[in-house]
């Protein structure tokens, strides 16, 4: 794994809560780690339309890259979570643990992980699961809404966003280079 050593034995985040910034966070991370040659993967579930930061990533390869397993539509949560989309989140969740096994980063981010399992795209003990099969030496960051009590256990580093004041709430939609 490039750059082992750096992060000794490695920590598990996890970046929840209603409120923004939990991508924006474990991006953060990412840019930061790129500045110390550090290699960053994340893998987002439930996410294929476009947003700014995959402009981004191409400008710090080899140094952060990102995957999508999801479609341009934002989805709803409902009783029965469509076919396709479990399909994408355990095809998202096969390639997080081939680059666990190939150690292809120092830091691993799993991106709306939480929130797939919210949707019932995945199961909690699949989370753990993850978890627990961690490499020494990586970071894994795993975000989004919804977490459990025993993913709180498992993890090293909790940080909850909460919306205090969210202009979202005065009718402004979605802005280019901001939310998007």
């Amino acid at each position: 794994m490039p750059g082992k050593d750096t992060l000794g034995r490695g920590y598990i985040h996890i970046y929840t809560g209603d409120g923004k910034g939990k991508t924006t966070a474990a991006l953060g991370l990412a840019l930061r780690a790129a500045g110390s040659g550090l290699k960053t993967a994340i893998v987002q579930f439930m996410k294929g339309q476009y947003y700014g930061e995959l402009d981004s990533v191409k400008m710090l390869s080899p140094y952060v890259t990102i995957e999508q397993f999801g479609t341009p539509a934002f989805l709803t949560l409902k009783d029965e979570p469509d076919p396709g989309d479990v399909e994408r989140a355990a095809l998202a969740m096969q390639r997080i643990h081939e680059l666990m096994e190939t150690h292809y980063c120092n830091i691993l981010v799993a991106d709306e992980i939480l929130t797939a399992m919210n949707f019932h795209l995945l199961r909690e003990d699949d989370i753990i699961r993850l978890m627990d099969t961690r490499p020494d030496g990586m970071e894994l960051v795993l975000t989004g809404r919804g977490v459990t009590p025993r993913l709180i256990d498992r993890a090293d580093l909790v940080t909850e966003m909460r919306e205090v004041k969210h202009y979202y709430r005065e009718g402004v939609i979605a802005r280019k280079g901001i939310e998007m």
